[in-house]
């Protein structure tokens, strides 16, 4: 899981939550406001709004901002209609890319996805030129503080998730998708709560980078994740905990 644990953390470092809170926000109504107008505003029933309004938690977006973006999706009040597509792409040193978008004009959000790309260092590539590498999952994270790496993993398995990643700052607890609710609704019966929940697409390989490659990976990334269209970017890249601090610095 380097790819997706590794720029969660990057992301935590540099403090994008804070700093882009207001972009985080957009975004996330962006997806609300989807997954209404598909599956209806009753989360009960709505498992892909259930699953966003659970980061919208985490975010701590307000309650306003959420039932607006609900009455979007439903109808209710009039809104925007977004287009969902998937990009593919490699980066430098030939990493994976997969790029997820939402936007009301198709012609502007791909060239704009390009020229990021091509910029640094990588290309575009064909509809599962790199998805086929990846799977999706269910990831929890879950804070580290006043718990010991034994405890998560019985508990965890004890909720039905599948594997949790200790490397990172916060515990990354994986599920099958279909699990990823009732996983964290377990945790949180156990008295543990998740700092988030999504589904994600886990890279089932991944691809080391070094040196100059690092830092084009790492601005396509964040150039990319800082586009107003752009609603998640999963990669298969490791790089090594001594490279990420240097660039994080």
């Amino acid at each position: 899981m380097s790819g997706h644990s590794k720029w969660s953390t990057i992301k935590r470092k540099k403090g994008a939550a804070d700093a882009k809170r207001g972009k985080i926000f957009s975004k996330l109504a962006k997806e609300i406001t989807v997954a209404a107008k598909l599956g209806g505003g009753d989360p009960a029933g709505n498992p892909r709004l259930r699953t966003v309004l659970i980061a919208a938690r985490g975010q701590n977006m307000p309650k306003d901002n959420v039932e607006r973006a609900i009455k979007k999706g439903t109808g209710e009040i009039p809104g925007v209609v977004y287009e969902e597509i998937r990009y593919e792409c490699y980066g430098a040193a030939g990493v994976a890319v997969i790029i997820d978008v939402l936007t009301d004009n198709k012609n502007r959000t791909v060239a704009e996805i390009r020229h990021a790309v091509t910029k640094n260092g990588g290309s575009m590539a064909e509809n599962g030129a790199v998805s086929w590498n990846f799977e999706r999952k269910g990831v929890i994270s879950v804070s580290k503080a006043g718990r010991t790496d034994d405890e998560i993993f019985e508990k965890a398995v004890e909720a039905g998730a599948e594997d949790v990643d200790t490397e990172g700052d916060l515990y990354e607890i994986t599920t099958e998708p279909s699990q990823l609710h009732a996983v964290t609704e377990a945790l949180e019966a156990m008295g543990i709560k998740s700092e988030n929940a999504e589904l994600t697409m886990v890279p089932k390989t991944t691809i080391k980078v070094e040196g100059a490659n690092v830092g084009q990976v790492l601005r396509m990334m964040e150039t990319l994740e800082d586009h107003d269209d752009v609603q998640n970017v999963y990669a298969n890249f490791d790089i090594s905990d001594e490279e990420m601090a240097a660039a994080v610095e």
